[in-house]
């Protein structure tokens, strides 16, 4: 087995197959979700994180393809659902067409019923092997700040830090090259929409509370570059910083205050603006 530690949902609406996956798959040492619809499977997803899913296509609720394509639509930002979540696909529409069907909406695999259990075990083992190498190169260091897109965590000095929705955004996008400068409008429009060009005021106010966040011992990040945007730079800025031109914001919020947003770790998120 992969790991011992991964969470695995199975959303199937037969009920002996449901027990017998969740039986078998706790015996492996999983951690098992289950349900038998497709509005609960996507309630699941965005609450409780799993590693893997397991989905049947015939839900009673829905179309288990729509389960797969709402999953690979989300942004990872206005919703909690990761849409790399590897998805496995079990169903007994077995025909050629109905497999391209479930790869086409992101299916990472489909096993038709019936099937072999050891089979199944090898698939998931197999496909929690590959999300876990995407996961590690999916993280972010930037000197001692971590980001873990796919955990939508951030630590610094390995102390885990409590960010917005938003603020985890702004951060990842410009820890994803530290030294660059962003402009203000290319921010709005990646992490707030096209609505939100022009109106700074947002941005402002939350990169301020980001840098607030992550002022740490004299680190100082998410430096104003003043009239063009923000960058990202690890560690102390101070002299750095003044050579090259660049100047931070004020420290105080209260000409740019604004109500707070749920934390990243909120399961009740993916409502907020």
């Amino acid at each position: 087995m992969t790991n011992e530690r991964s969470t695995i949902l199975v959303v199937e609406d037969d009920r002996a197959t449901r027990t017998f996956l969740a039986d078998n798959l706790t015996a492996d040492g999983y951690e098992l979700i289950a349900t038998g619809s497709a509005r609960e499977a996507l309630r699941l997803v965005e609450t409780r994180f799993p590693d893997l899913a397991i989905v049947d296509l015939g839900l009673p609720d829905r179309d288990g393809l729509d389960v797969l394509r709402e999953i690979r639509a989300a942004d990872g930002i206005a919703t909690r659902i990761d849409p790399a979540l590897p998805l496995l696909v079990l169903s007994g529409r077995v025909g050629e067409l109905h497999r391209l069907r479930g790869f086409d909406r992101g299916a990472d695999d489909v096993l038709g019923k019936p099937f072999s259990y050891p089979e199944l075990r090898a698939r998931v083992a197999a496909l929690l092997r590959r999300s876990e190498r995407r996961r590690d190169r999916g993280r972010m260091r930037v000197g001692p700040l971590e980001v873990d897109p796919a955990a939508r965590t951030v630590a610094l000095h390995g102390t885990r830090l409590d960010l917005s929705q938003r603020e985890f955004a702004l951060l990842r996008t410009l820890a994803t090259d530290p030294v660059r400068v962003f402009t203000k409008d290319e921010l709005l429009r990646n992490i707030w929409g096209f609505r939100a060009i022009g109106s700074t005021r947002t941005l402002d106010s939350h990169a301020c509370r980001l840098r607030a966040k992550l002022s740490r011992d004299g680190e100082r990040f998410v430096v104003n570059v003043w009239g063009v945007g923000y960058r990202l730079v690890d560690g102390p800025v101070g002299s750095r910083a003044a050579e090259a031109g660049v100047a931070d914001e004020p420290e105080s919020l209260e000409e740019l205050d604004e109500p707070d947003e749920p934390s990243a770790a909120a399961p009740d998120e993916a409502g907020a603006s």
